[in-house]
């Protein structure tokens, strides 16, 4: 949503597609931010920002998002209703991700460094893997052990607390 007078910021994805964002919204980017800071010398609603580490999903995403958030902001009249409405908002935005969605989707908000919707994504994520075992967090984020057999088992028995209380996979 564009605030009046002020004029739209052009954000190039990595696939190609082209988003006007109100200034309002891009602040929230701290990567755009600092680009449009460097740029100073250069109108920068003239132009358009590359963003190559951003697919055009995500954005479009992290944009509903804190769109959202910056509408849900200005409403503010009756603060514990409002709590409870963004906090539901945030888990139905939450729960709308597949895995391979919600990594992706924090690559792009640690690249743009959203910091509110950041620590969203870590809190999901806390969440999905508490009590999961070694190999199911190492499944979930793609990590190879380097530890061999043996001194893995042996840290399993150094460390036999760590492995108590694990959910199944």
């Amino acid at each position: 949503m564009a605030e009046p007078n002020l004029p739209l910021i052009s954000l190039k994805t990595a696939d190609g597609e082209t988003f006007q964002v109100s200034p309002i919204i891009v602040k929230q980017m701290e990567t755009v931010q600092n680009f449009i800071e460097d740029e100073s010398s250069v109108s920068i609603t003239s132009s358009i920002i590359p963003l190559p580490n951003v697919n055009a999903s995500e954005l479009s995403k992290i944009i509903d998002y804190l769109e959202y958030h910056h509408n849900f902001r200005k409403v503010g009249e009756n603060a514990e209703s409002n709590d409870d409405e963004a906090k539901e908002f945030d888990e139905k935005f939450m729960k709308g991700f597949s895995d391979d969605e919600l990594k992706t989707l924090l690559i792009a908000a640690n690249y743009l460094n959203v910091k509110e919707l950041l620590e969203l994504l870590f809190q999901t994520l806390a969440d999905h893997i508490e009590n999961k075992s070694v190999e199911y967090v190492r499944n979930f984020f793609g990590i190879v052990s380097t530890y061999t057999p043996e001194e893995e088992e042996e840290l399993r028995q150094k460390h036999q607390w760590a492995f108590e209380g694990v959910d199944e996979d």
